[in-house]
């Protein structure tokens, strides 16, 4: 609910429509969802890197990048987890007004979450990407040494260790980044984007 009171919402002049038509693509979010260390701001940096390469408007909004600015004065709590992925939904979904192939990567823990944000789409444009991995391999891995540091108490609140994390039910895609190529995870992705005729 918006604090702010006697504000009128103001139509563009440019649509959404009109940005695609432009651009000759279509536009979406690809939501990459999972465990810390399962691999998705890599594959999300590959989907966005070939995305390019084809001449296709995309842009990455990664999850630790966010933390350093826009959502610098949120936490780890229920609430801040909560509200960070709150704002980037309404971020996201302005990448994809503007005509371009959004790819996001977030940890997003909880479903809720993640269907409050995708409620913000039309059908086609909200893709949730289950970047899915055994919590060991993550470990194992463990490119920033969180989980270690999690293991010792050194940081609370951690997906996977003291903090839930809620799998989704129904992903438009699962990458299983513990046996695929980051090459095949981008292959698997753009045949769903080139399915639905976004690209």
């Amino acid at each position: 609910m918006s604090k702010a009171t006697n504000i009128t919402w103001h139509a563009a002049t440019v649509t959404k429509t009109d940005r695609r038509v432009q651009n000759g693509h279509g536009s979406c979010v690809l939501w990459f969802t999972g465990l810390s260390g399962s691999g998705k701001s890599t594959i999300a940096n590959a989907v966005s890197s070939e995305l390019y390469r084809q001449g296709i408007n995309e842009y990455v909004l990664d999850g630790d990048n966010i933390r350093h600015g826009l959502n610098r004065d949120l936490g780890f709590s229920d609430y801040d987890r909560t509200e960070n992925i709150r704002r980037i939904g309404e971020v996201a979904k302005l990448f994809v007004d503007s005509g371009a192939v959004v790819t996001t990567a977030f940890i997003s823990p909880f479903r809720s979450d993640r269907d409050q944000v995708r409620a913000l789409f039309k059908k086609e444009e909200f893709i949730e990407v289950y970047v899915e991995c055994p919590i060991e391999e993550c470990e194992r891995r463990d490119p920033k040494q969180l989980y270690e540091k999690a293991r010792r108490g050194e940081i609370k609140d951690f997906t996977g260790i003291d903090s839930p994390y809620e799998a989704p039910e129904r992903p438009e895609i699962t990458i299983r980044s513990d046996l695929l190529h980051v090459e095949d995870a981008v292959g698997q992705i753009f045949q769903y984007l080139q399915q639905k005729n976004i690209i």
